[in-house]
């Protein structure tokens, strides 16, 4: 079986109920980018194997054996340092917005350049999977990421890089751009949308796009954008963009592009009434994306999977969903 590494930090997400005094005023959930593309991919059937770091105690233990029973490995797992990274976040609020983080000085955050054998760790992967975020945290981060893409390229692992962008992370350095021009030569798969590529790797785009308000304009943006991508990095082969509107009547309106060999494809459009969770939509389609390219799908097959993965995580609690093929498919029959 082809197996996907997914490198980041697992994050505990703490979540405030509406005040009731007979009710736990928190929940508390498993979270991270990376940690939720691996929990997709189990449910998915693909094997998966999630590297991250956390301090040597009963809460990291319990943690691993969660995830080894949801099918994800975590034999690439780093035991170092004290604590684990935490962020809060209000329910049904987006990342972008209400969130306040509270990661400093994580195990994670304070692993160091050249202190991880990426040579072990990439025995036996087929994929190599990260996100914007990790290099966002601090410049050995950044630094680790080079060492990981570079060392996977030498061993002609697939990599993929989601464009997530986080303001409030980006502390150490003026601008993104830098750090993510050295990362991107390096991967083959590109995930994110047109504002996250302005703003990590300086493409342009309309400024005025949003005046438009043209669903027209954007996929055409989009496509710009992912053309201007692969001129820029030929290792890549993909580029994939998520758009997600919130609309009068309520609802989400999301859809989204791909641009391979050339073509370009464009999702069915959803529209989604009840949000019961925004948090980790993104990284279902990622998931789903992964899982349509190593089934060997068509682009406008994995390209629907990824979309309605996406959307189906939208109507669950936390931020891993619980989905696997089989209802991701039954969800996409309905907008088809």
């Amino acid at each position: 079986m082809k197996k996907v590494l997914c490198f980041g930090e697992l994050l505990l997400r703490i979540s405030p109920f509406l005040v009731d005094v007979n009710k736990d005023p928190f929940s508390i959930y498993l979270g991270g980018a990376e940690a939720n593309v691996a929990r997709a991919l189990s449910h998915f059937g693909i094997g998966v194997e999630y590297c991250s770091a956390l301090p040597d105690n009963f809460m990291a233990s319990r943690i691993m054996q969660f995830l080894n029973d949801s099918k994800v490995g975590t034999d690439k797992m780093i035991l170092s340092g004290d604590r684990i990274g935490l962020y809060f976040l209000d329910h049904g609020a987006d990342l972008k917005g209400a969130v306040v983080y509270d990661r400093s000085d994580s195990s994670f955050a304070n692993l160091k350049k050249g202190t991880i054998d990426w040579d072990k760790v990439f025995e036996g992967i087929h994929w190599f999977n990260f996100s914007a975020i990790t290099p966002a945290i601090n410049q050995n981060l950044a630094d680790i990421c080079l060492e990981a893409v570079k060392m996977a390229i030498q061993k002609n692992i697939i990599v993929s890089i989601d464009l997530n962008y986080r303001s409030r992370l980006w502390k150490y350095t003026a601008s993104p751009i830098p750090v993510m021009k050295q990362l991107l030569p390096y991967c083959n798969l590109v995930m994110g949308n047109i504002w996250s590529a302005n703003t990590l790797l300086g493409i342009a785009i309309d400024e005025k796009i949003h005046e438009k308000n043209s669903k027209q304009s954007y996929l055409d943006q989009s496509f710009a954008v992912s053309k201007e991508i692969m001129l820029e990095y030929p290792s890549c082969k993909t580029v994939a963009n998520t758009f997600r509107f919130d609309t009068e009547e309520k609802q989400i309106k999301y859809y989204t592009t791909l641009y391979q060999n050339n073509l370009n494809y464009q999702s069915l459009e959803f529209k989604v009434e009840q949000i019961v969770d925004r948090s980790g939509s993104g990284d279902c389609f990622m998931a789903g994306l992964i899982y349509g390219i190593l089934q060997g799908d068509q682009p406008q097959k994995i390209l629907d999977f990824a979309t309605a993965a996406a959307v189906g995580k939208l109507q669950e609690k936390g931020d891993g969903t619980r989905q696997n093929v089989t209802s991701v498919n039954k969800l996409l029959l309905k907008y088809q």
